[in-house]
């Protein structure tokens, strides 16, 4: 089992960032909103959201459901387009004149891991790692590629179909194709959301690796204390803000976190309703 934690890591919101820090900032997001709907029935998804996460730490991201995490996410990794606000990735600006040019910008400097693999089933585990690279016209060194898939446990399953390969194994996979691009910020949808118990701590132990091994930024959003518990930092968004950060968390910490917030949004949500 990897490391969990490597000392002296830091991430959090803006108000919650270490002052002082020397290191690069690698995510940066200034007064981003996001809304749904029309003028007379919007959905406002995120609220002003601003943070700045260093290069080289881990971020876990989590909230009551509809709290905006994975708007947030998608936003931050260009998924998804801001009504508001801007999004730099390694300084810089998460923005582009077309499609086209957002693609580009996300191969070059970001990573995916979803709770679902998205492996192609007819492809090899090398091939679905080299994708990516073909994809970006990029030299694919198939040397550095084995590299990475043997630093998560694949070295001999270079041959394999995904349909051979256990959930845990898929999600190695996956994220080996996702570092072999060498992102500068690397986003986890739920990660370990379709994963055992044993299979997720070793992807989350691999993540840990990517910020410790590679220099990576991680952000993962999560609905599991124990999964967060991985992070340097884990914020908390309601309704869209971000509420509140817990450096160096453990799991019960999270939970009991977690309980309170899910808490005050009932309460708050009863008596916006009650005033109405």
């Amino acid at each position: 089992m990897l490391g969990r934690r490597a000392a002296g890591k830091a991430a959090g919101q803006r108000a919650g960032t270490p002052a002082g820090t020397s290191r690069d900032e690698a995510l940066r997001l200034e007064n981003v909103r996001k809304v749904y709907g029309t003028e007379d029935n919007q959905v406002v998804a995120l609220d002003g959201v601003s943070l700045s996460l260093p290069a080289g730490s881990f971020t876990a991201v989590m909230g009551p459901s509809g709290s905006g995490k994975s708007t947030l996410l998608q936003c931050a990794a260009g998924l998804d387009v801001p009504s508001e606000g801007r999004i730099f990735v390694d300084g810089a600006e998460l923005a582009g004149e077309s499609e086209a040019a957002l693609t580009r910008f996300r191969r070059q400097r970001i990573g995916f891991v979803f709770q679902q693999y998205n492996l192609l089933p007819t492809l090899t585990v090398m091939q679905n790692v080299t994708l990516p690279l073909k994809l970006a016209g990029r030299r694919v060194d198939r040397e550095r590629a084995q590299a990475v898939l043997e630093r998560v446990g694949l070295g001999d399953r270079l041959g394999h179909l995904p349909a051979e390969l256990s959930g845990g194994q898929q999600q190695r996979v996956a994220i080996a194709r996702a570092l072999v691009t060498e992102p500068r910020v690397l986003f986890g949808d739920e990660p370990t959301g379709a994963l055992d118990t044993r299979s997720a701590r070793d992807v989350l132990g691999l993540l840990r690796e990517a910020v410790r091994g590679y220099g990576r930024t991680v952000v993962m959003v999560t609905h599991d204390p124990v999964a967060a518990s991985y992070a340097d930092t884990v914020l908390f968004l309601a309704d869209g803000r971000i509420v509140g950060h817990l450096p160096t968390p453990s799991a019960e910490a999270v939970a009991e976190r977690m309980t309170r917030l899910a808490e005050d949004v009932e309460r708050q949500r009863a008596m916006t309703g009650a005033g109405r």
